[in-house]
């Protein structure tokens, strides 16, 4: 993701969190994927944070951004995800990686 479309990206998702009341703690927009660290509920199964988050962007960028895309295919994001929970990692440590990922995009892009 660049330019405008990246920036769209991180309102939408900042926006879609803060309807769910889900603390974005870190995160990174890169070309073809993105990092989140968040905090979700403890009764919010991330399935359904992540199938939300991913279903609603997917619409939300094709409304701003209607050339991107096909008329026949209208998928944005892949269809799997990773996850791992912080439980032997500091904060800290997470939101390095995270931003070090943000960095490392930034020396390709040249």
């Amino acid at each position: 993701m660049y330019g405008q479309v990246k920036q769209d990206m991180r309102e939408i998702l900042r926006k879609l969190c803060e309807y769910k009341k889900i603390e974005i703690i870190e995160g990174a927009i890169c070309r073809d994927h993105v990092h989140l660290y968040v905090s979700i509920p403890p009764g919010m199964r991330v399935s359904d944070f992540v199938g939300y988050l991913k279903g609603k962007s997917a619409l939300m960028i094709f409304d701003r951004h209607p050339n991107m895309g096909s008329k026949w295919s209208r998928s944005f994001w892949a269809r799997g995800y990773y996850v791992c929970t912080v439980g032997n990692l500091t904060t800290e440590t997470v939101r390095k990686y995270i931003q070090e990922q943000e960095e490392e995009e930034k020396r390709k892009s040249y």
